[in-house]
């Protein structure tokens, strides 16, 4: 608990039994609550491995939904849990832990209602091992989302998030893609829902065992994140609707 506020991390897995453990023994449990795992239909023993860890809340896909779906099924069981304060952390160790406490810190204390992991923010992304297409990918999308978005962040696409249970109880995550574009359709969601996002340095960590997507899915990633961006703008200006953007709480 922070300050009567329930902490619950979300692990969205798939493939992960060889850091997951590495990656649930560093979460501070002095103020996470739950943890909820969600296999997304791996092909090792990553559930299994779970449930020796002593993760109460352990699902799994019975065929695999993608990452969006992995996320709608973690973000659902939260709220179903009455999480207050939900962080996504990826169960491959590509994110530390340990920036959990500082999440935690500014949405319990009411700063801010969003937060994200930034890799770019400092010089250490290249360092820490990001491809240079990944990066000179990464900062051109960002830059075009910037100016298509109105909003101003150094990364739409760390994979290190936290939230307070009424974004998620406002934005419509439900109707997102079910693959890798569900992040950034998230981040859009939020900014147009007007809720302020706060970024904290987050090392870059990028090793055999980490998940990354290839050259061809970063591509198809790129252009799925500029037709979210250009929906962002349209919806904003009235020129289209789409049904993503509809308050959840007002269906409107």
């Amino acid at each position: 608990m922070y300050k009567n506020k329930k902490v619950v991390v979300v692990l969205p897995a798939y493939n992960a039994a060889l850091t997951l453990e590495r990656t649930y023994r560093e979460i501070p449990f002095d103020l996470v609550d739950e943890v909820i795992l969600c296999d997304d239909h791996s092909n090792d023993n990553t559930l299994e491995l779970g449930k020796q860890l002593g993760i109460r809340h352990c699902i799994r896909h019975e065929q695999n939904k993608g990452y969006g779906g992995n996320q709608k099924t973690l973000y659902n069981k939260a709220l179903e849990i009455n999480a207050d304060i939900i962080i996504m952390l990826h169960p491959d160790y590509q994110y530390t832990p340990k920036l959990i406490p500082a999440m935690v810190n500014i949405i319990g204390e009411g700063l801010y209602p969003v937060v994200l992991g930034s890799r770019i923010l400092g010089v250490g992304a290249l360092q820490g091992g990001m491809p240079l297409y990944k990066y000179l990918f990464n900062r051109f999308l960002t830059f075009t989302q910037n100016i298509l978005v109105g909003y101003k962040l150094s990364e739409y696409h760390t994979g290190y998030r936290a939230f307070s249970r009424t974004v998620l109880e406002t934005i419509n995550y439900n109707e997102n893609s079910d693959d890798f574009v569900f992040d950034n359709e998230m981040l859009s969601q939020i900014i147009y829902h007007q809720f302020h996002i706060a970024e904290i340095s987050c090392p870059t960590k990028y090793f055999d065992e980490a998940s990354s997507i290839n050259f061809r899915r970063s591509t198809i990633y790129g252009l799925g994140v500029l037709r979210v961006s250009c929906s962002h703008l349209l919806q904003k200006l009235g020129i289209a609707h789409f049904s993503l953007y509809k308050n959840k709480l007002t269906k409107s």
